[in-house]
Parts: structure tokens; C-alpha cells; sequence
């Protein structure tokens, strides 16, 4: 009987075997030579998104108490899947169309080269320790579904019901409101899409995410009727106003974190609840290696936040962390990645005002980067990202398009 160490080491003796006829022929990889002489920084680097809670400082303390780099991302991680009001990732995410919290993540850990991710999880917490364990306890990269769920629970993770009853009740106002936006019908990159305009009654399709004036009437008769159908659900008052912003604009929300500390050492992680009320099943950039999240040792780490399905198309992680590779800086290595998500579309800003984006960019040396596609928020506030280098702050994101966002 052929046991799984067996099968193993025949396939590292086979792949041996090749390498010795192929190895002596293949390139290296080529780093610009500025790359090559960068040192590590003076102090460790964190760059994320708001957390509005103590884990970055925590995470910098591991940082400088010597933790692994892998360690400190899945604490900020962690906590982000603890907090219920965050209704972006873990517990308290919001659900699919069915009503179910469906988690994807991704790591990948710099010294080692290694990675894991998982997709459409259900019924796990912490979706950012699952996709650690598939990287070090597994041959494979990604595990998803009920795969990843078994297998959580057979490495000692416990089930648990993920609606909130926050989320539960946003997921019912959504349902009751036959006119709530979905994902189903051509999408913006097909020919056979076409752009909303106001409808003439509210029984019409979807707002659009960046309504111009034409729409505030239809906004506020909306906004008003879900006003008085989440107070028929229970929705207590300080929460309906977020509930009816669910509804018309669900949430694209995610967390990631890239770090480097003194030793050069960097990882990235990135964990998600993902669209609201998508189509049970759909698996956005988060957990795709090289799209929601990328680390390369030798250049720097780089992951997003925003619409999944246009930065898998251009790899975006994997492409800002390949740019520095050829000399860019953070920021210029983010805008290109941005450019060629406006690039598939031709510039076409009826299109491109539907979409949203920001990236989070570490590099070896420390030099870092927030990027985002739009400089400012609906509300008209800067687009904004943390880094810690010793000192959290806020800083603005550099920004590629001159206008609005929802999100």
C-alpha cells in the first residue's frame, strides 16, 4: 500500500529528477537593481485599513517583540472576525441571497514562500486561521466549501451559526424589498449591459451606485419606505440608516494587512464575508492568490479591498508587487494596477463609476502606499488607509479618478 509519505517523497524525487535536466537552463527572476540593494527598515511596517480598534498597535507590539510577520497580520485579521459591527468579514458579515455567510481568505507567508487560502466558507469564524492551516498542514494552496469547512472542523475549529442578528435583519429588509439590487444579468464588461435610468416608478431595477441628481427624488422615497420597513423589523433606530445603505449599495468591504519588520520579513493576509447578498458560491479576489493578496520576499506585499471581480482580472496584487519588482515605487506600482482596471473598459466612466478600489502596499525597505480608484468617498471625505511605523496614523490614500464612491 502506497502511503501518503510515500507518494510524497516519489514526487520529490521525480520532480529532483527533472530539475536536474531543466534547472541549469531556467532564469532567475529578474529584480531591478534598485530593488536589490534596498535594506530592511529601521522600524517595522503595518499597512491596512481602519480598524477602529487596538489590533494594528497590538500587532506592531508582536512585531517588535520579535512574532512572525504571518503572526501579527492574522491578529489584526482576527480581530476584524470577532467584532460583529463589522459587517464586511467574520462574524456579523453580511450573507449571500440565501441568507448565509459565506467567508473567503488568503495568507501568504514571505521567509517561507508559502500561502493558503479558502472560499465560500461557511459556518468558521476565522476564515484567516483556516487558510493558515491549509497553508502549513497541507500539500495544497486552496480548500473551499464544504471541503474547507470539514476540514476546519477536523483540525479543531469549532461551528457556528455567522448571522448576527444585525445582519439577519438587513438580510430581511433586503428581501422585502422587491426592488434591492442583485447580481444577476449581464455584467458591466458584457456588450448586452445596459446603464440604469431613473425609472419612473420605484418598481424598477436598481439605483446605481453613483446616482447622479436626476435620482435624488427616487433616493428619498426609497430611503424613506425602507426607513419604515426596518422599524417594522426590529431594526433599532441608530441602525436603520446603515441598513437602507445595505440595501441600495451593498457593501464591498474587506480587510487587509501587509507587514515587513526589521529583518526584511513581510506577509500578507486577507479576509472577507464578501458582497452582500451575492449569489451563493461567488468567490470575489480575496482569497485568490495574486489578485486580493500577494507577498514576494524579495520585492514587497501588496492585497485590496473593493470590487473583487475587476482586480482578479488584472491580478491586481500580483501586478503592483511585479511593477515594484522593475523599480515603480508603491504608489506608481498601485495607480498602474488601477490603470488597467480602467483600461478594460475602455475609459468608459459611465462604466468605471460603478466600480471601486483601494490598495494597500508595503515594499521591502518600507516605503509604503495607499491607492485608491476614487479620491473621495460618497460623503465626499478623502479615501484613506492606516500605517504604522511606529507611529498609527491616517493618511490619504493617492488616487487615480477625480470623483465620488460609495464605499
Amino acid at each position: 500500500m502506497t502511503t501518503r509519505r510515500d507518494f510524497l517523497s516519489r514526487s520529490a524525487m521525480t520532480a529532483a529528477g527533472f530539475g536536474a535536466v531543466t534547472v541549469g537552463q531556467a532564469l532567475p527572476a529578474q529584480v531591478a537593481e534598485s530593488v536589490k540593494q534596498m535594506r530592511p527598515p529601521k522600524k517595522p511596517v503595518i499597512v491596512t485599513r481602519d480598524t477602529g480598534d487596538a489590533s494594528i498597535d497590538e500587532a506592531y507590539k508582536m512585531l517588535l517583540d520579535g512574532a512572525d510577520t504571518l503572526d501579527a497580520c492574522n491578529h489584526v485579521c482576527v480581530a476584524r472576525e470577532n467584532d460583529p459591527n463589522d459587517h464586511s468579514v467574520g462574524y456579523g458579515g453580511l450573507p449571500n441571497e440565501d441568507g448565509v455567510v459565506e467567508l473567503d481568505a488568503c495568507c501568504m507567508q514571505g521567509p517561507t514562500r508559502m500561502a493558503g487560502s479558502v472560499g465560500a466558507l461557511q459556518n468558521i469564524r476565522h476564515a484567516c486561521l483556516v487558510s493558515r492551516i491549509v497553508m502549513e498542514r497541507t500539500g495544497h494552496v486552496m480548500l473551499v466549501g464544504r471541503g474547507a469547512e470539514h476540514f476546519a472542523v477536523m483540525e479543531g475549529l469549532k461551528r457556528e451559526d455567522m448571522l448576527s442578528d444585525d445582519a439577519r435583519k438587513m438580510w430581511l429588509l433586503w428581501k422585502e424589498d422587491r426592488n434591492s439590487h442583485n447580481f444577476w444579468g449581464p455584467p458591466l464588461s458584457s456588450p448586452q449591459w445596459k446603464q440604469p435610468a431613473p425609472p419612473p416608478t420605484l418598481n424598477h431595477s436598481a439605483i446605481p451606485r453613483h446616482p447622479g441628481p436626476e435620482w435624488a427624488d427616487v433616493i428619498r422615497t426609497r430611503s424613506q419606505q425602507l426607513m419604515g420597513m426596518a422599524g417594522d423589523l426590529g431594526i433599532a433606530p441608530h441602525k436603520r440608516a446603515f441598513a437602507v445603505e445595505q440595501v441600495l449599495w451593498p457593501t464591498t468591504g474587506t480587510i487587509h494587512i501587509s507587514v515587513v519588520n526589521t529583518q526584511g520579513e513581510m506577509s500578507g493576509a486577507t479576509t472577507t464575508s464578501g458582497q452582500a447578498w451575492k449569489i451563493p458560491g461567488r468567490v470575489g479576489d480575496s482569497p485568490i492568490i495574486g489578485a486580493g493578496c500577494y507577498t514576494d520576499q524579495d520585492v514587497g506585499s501588496a492585497g485590496a479591498t473593493g470590487s473583487g471581480e475587476e482586480n482578479i482580472k488584472v491580478a491586481g496584487a500580483h501586478t503592483i508587487v511585479d511593477c515594484m519588482r522593475q523599480g515603480m515605487s508603491p504608489k506608481e506600482a498601485g495607480l498602474e494596477a488601477l490603470r488597467r482596471i480602467v483600461r478594460n473598459y475602455n475609459g468608459d466612466m459611465n462604466k468605471i463609476r460603478y466600480l471601486d478600489m483601494i490598495y494597500y502596499i508595503v515594499r521591502k525597505d518600507g516605503a509604503y502606499a495607499g491607492v485608491s480608484l476614487w479620491n473621495t468617498t460618497a460623503s465626499g471625505s478623502p479615501k484613506i488607509f492606516v500605517v504604522h511605523d511606529g507611529e498609527k496614523r491616517i493618511e490619504k490614500c493617492a488616487w487615480l479618478l477625480d470623483g465620488k464612491t460609495t464605499n
